[in-house]
């Protein structure tokens, strides 16, 4: 098991406030600081974990701080979340499977959703003044409601 130094146990916790699967935090810190780490060793700086049970206060108190701070970040800080970037990604994919056409042809048609602005359309139905729509219950013979349905058909 490596010894760890503050900044690499910051790290860590700051990492797993953020939802990141264990298997990332060991391959980051690797990357990162140089240092192999077991998933188990992660692990205990989860405090959601049975593992940390005698972790201390003061990453305890910082998970609990970063991961409020991640969950109530803007969504305009999350890099997917900008049209731009997705663009961006669904672009750098376009071009690595130019050779694959049905791909190619999914990717294009994800692109036109999101400059059309296909995921942002909201329709809101609403009555009278912004109140709620109003029902009426008729009593009417079969032979009314086809000639109601005829009607609708013609003007459709």
């Amino acid at each position: 098991m490596a010894r760890l130094k503050k900044a690499e146990k910051i790290f860590i916790v700051r990492s797993l406030a953020q939802f990141m699967p264990i298997s990332d935090v060991v391959r980051d810190i690797k990357e990162k600081f140089n240092v192999d780490v077991s998933p188990q060793q992660v692990e205990y700086y989860d405090p959601t974990k049975a593992a940390s049970a005698d972790l201390a206060q003061e990453f305890i108190d910082l998970f609990n701080e970063a991961r409020k701070e991640y969950i109530e970040q803007p969504l305009h800080n999350i890099e997917g979340a900008n049209d731009i970037v997705q663009l961006k990604i669904l672009s750098d994919l376009l071009v690595s499977k130019k050779g694959n056409v049905v791909m190619a042809i999914k990717l294009i048609d994800q692109m036109q959703k999101i400059v059309k602005g296909h995921y942002e359309k909201k329709i809101e139905i609403t009555g009278k003044d912004g109140g709620p729509l109003q029902t009426t219950t008729i009593q009417a013979t079969q032979e009314q409601v086809n000639e109601a349905v005829r009607k609708a058909q013609e003007e459709y």
